[in-house]
């Protein structure tokens, strides 16, 4: 029984071995089935596409960005520029650890911790293959200490840019604005294409509003590069197209002159040519230097300048608003002439003070004595409040506010920079809108009465001033202010003038506008004018007007005594001029906030613009 139990079935073996051949050989050919299937689809279907990407393996296009557009004053000097820098940039695909590259790169005080969030976010914000700056302007020892740490960090190198600079740091920064890193928010605005290669953009004020033709156009390069992605051979190149360069109407010697002239002060001076509109200074201060946003302000720094009492980063001349003081009285004065509320020669009687018919509040005048026998002329040129007190009441509100908006007062200029703020004109309906949850929202006659001498609700900007002050100047006409005279281009030389617009002028008779412009210039030249002493010994005639503008009511029985009040409740000052009377080549607004005296604080710091523009020759009227 052992001996047949122990006899081997062969036919099962043999029926076993062929289903596993069967099974091994369908395996097999399923396996060559895909392999096969595979090969197809990439050496014939997807074969184009994988052709490409392995081209793009060793071929790499590198953006070349533009070299941005220069800025000149009228007389071709230089007000920013590019200049060449070291910067530490970084190519994401080539950095095998990115997190660890960051890490080790803050340690080693390349990047500040506080930046951190902000290199991710810009890296995250680009593509791969991009170099991504994230250190600009590097210092000698910043260069040094990398070279020393360089083999550490691939995908990190030393890369010679040009960067933005202001040759004349802080001045005129308020007009120029500038450049700094591209950020989240700009990311959502911007066309990547465009800013391909580049890390700046600009932030504020000419370099913003003009960021178009300061740009240029982006170039690339194609590179043969190696498996480490190092360049072995330049395949192709387009350049790039420089951006345009801009030719501004400021004149830096002016611009100097006013922005020494305030130093130590917070205030605004703006001058205008009234014969285009094109703007000759533009300054607000205190200032800040661009060139420190460039390579990136710390948290702490920005922070500092942002909480700064002063408000360095606040542009007065385009936003800060004032209540202008005396310095409406001719254009209110010119409303009334026109409209034949008072005649030139009638002389009143101003006892100091003013009082509404079956009142008894007075309204003061700035000499408690009064100043006696006074006609238009003489109430211009000393500033007698109690004429305009009364020419004030006479007129009414509907009929002041309208003429003061004919000279641009309360509405933005246009000018080619913002944001731009409005000032105020007010009126019975601007009062009924905006008091409406008032039982007492109607006018009352003191408020026409201290609209008058251009305080209560009245504010201005200083470029509305300026642009007013430049509608006196040219008996009327008017034009929207511009800095930007002409935009060169940069691949012909070219120079493409930027068009005046003229805006609707203010219309008075001839005879009137003598009146006013005689008295202005009694402001100046009279004995008792309350800028004499700021036009002493000028070779050219100058019309002004001084004024002084409250930060705070003064009881009916108490007296305003600057000594005792904290400086930042002083009295604003203020001045208008321009000159030469006979031929006007510049009008100018200045405020000094908490200053005082329009005559004796405002008044020097505009004869000084006019003597430094006056002097100097016209070189920039080629254009």
């Amino acid at each position: 029984m052992e001996s047949r139990n122990q006899i081997k079935d062969h036919w099962h073996e043999q029926r076993l071995f062929t289903r596993r051949i069967i099974a091994c050989a369908i395996i097999a050919v399923i396996l060559t089935g895909t392999v096969i299937s595979r090969l197809v689809i990439l050496q014939l279907i997807n074969a184009d596409y994988y052709a490409a990407q392995s081209q793009g393996n060793r071929i790499r296009i590198q953006p070349l960005p533009p070299t941005r557009g220069l800025i000149y004053d009228r007389n071709n000097k230089i007000l920013a520029e590019n200049t060449p820098s070291y910067q530490l940039e970084i190519t994401p695909e080539q950095v095998p650890d990115l997190e660890d590259t960051l890490t080790r790169l803050k340690d080693a005080d390349l990047i500040k911790a506080e930046n951190m969030a902000q290199v991710r976010s810009l890296i995250a914000n680009k593509r791969r293959f991009d170099s991504i700056p994230i250190l600009q302007r590097m210092s000698d020892e910043d260069v040094a200490h990398f070279a020393v740490l360089r083999p550490y960090f691939p995908g990190v190198e030393i890369r010679a840019r040009l960067t933005r600079y202001y040759p004349y740091g802080n001045v005129a920064a308020h007009a120029l604005g500038y450049v700094s890193g591209i950020n989240s928010a700009d990311q959502e605005s911007l066309n990547p294409a465009a800013y391909a290669g580049t890390s700046y953009i600009g932030k504020v004020s000419l370099e913003r509003s003009y960021e178009a033709e300061l740009l240029g156009e982006v170039g690339h390069q194609d590179t043969l590069v190696n498996v480490h992605g190092r360049m072995m051979q330049i395949l192709n190149t387009e350049l790039s197209v420089p951006g345009q360069d801009l030719i501004l109407s400021l004149d830096v010697e002016a611009q100097l002159a006013a922005e020494d002239a305030l130093q130590g002060r917070r205030g605004a001076v703006v001058a205008i040519d009234p014969n285009n509109g094109e703007i000759l200074v533009f300054a607000s201060a205190p200032s800040f230097n661009p060139n420190n946003f460039i390579s990136g302000l710390s948290r702490e720094d920005f922070h500092a300048l942002q909480t700064n009492v002063n408000q360095p980063l606040f542009n007065r001349a385009l936003r800060g608003k004032y209540p202008p003081g005396s310095t409406i009285k001719p254009m209110l004065a010119l409303t009334a002439l026109e409209e034949n509320i008072i005649i030139a020669d009638k002389a009143k009687i101003c006892r100091g003070y003013f009082t509404l018919p079956g009142r008894t509040h007075r309204y003061r005048d700035w000499k408690p004595a009064g100043h006696g026998k006074t006609n238009l002329h003489d109430a211009i040129a000393q500033s007698c409040d109690t004429y305009f007190y009364e020419l004030a009441n006479d007129t009414g509100i509907d009929i002041i506010s309208s003429g003061l908006q004919s000279f641009g007062l309360g509405s933005k200029t246009g000018i080619d920079i913002s944001p731009e703020g409005n000032g105020l004109v007010p009126s019975r309906e601007w009062k009924r809108k905006n008091f409406s949850s008032h039982e007492d929202q109607i006018w009352f006659p003191g408020e026409t009465i201290i609209t008058g001498i251009g305080q209560g609700y009245m504010l201005t900007t200083p470029l509305q001033l300026a642009h007013a002050t430049a509608a006196i100047a040219a008996r009327g006409t008017r034009y929207r202010p511009s800095l930007v005279k002409g935009i060169r281009d940069s691949v012909s030389g070219g120079i493409a003038i930027r068009q005046t617009k003229e805006l609707p002028p203010v219309k008075a008779k001839p005879e009137y506008w003598d009146e006013i412009i005689s008295a202005m210039e009694g402001v100046m030249n009279d004995p008792k004018g309350t800028a004499h002493f700021a036009a002493q010994g000028a070779p050219w005639r100058i019309a002004g007007k001084s004024g002084t503008a409250q930060v705070f009511s003064v009881g009916q029985d108490d007296s305003y005594d600057a000594e005792e009040l904290a400086e930042r409740m002083r009295d604003h000052a203020l001045f208008i001029a321009f000159a030469p009377v006979e031929e006007p080549r510049i009008a100018v607004a200045v405020i000094v906030e908490n200053g005082g005296s329009g005559s004796g604080v405002a008044a020097p710091i505009a004869r000084k613009v006019l003597d430094v523009y006056l002097t100097e020759p016209e070189l920039g009227a080629s254009l």
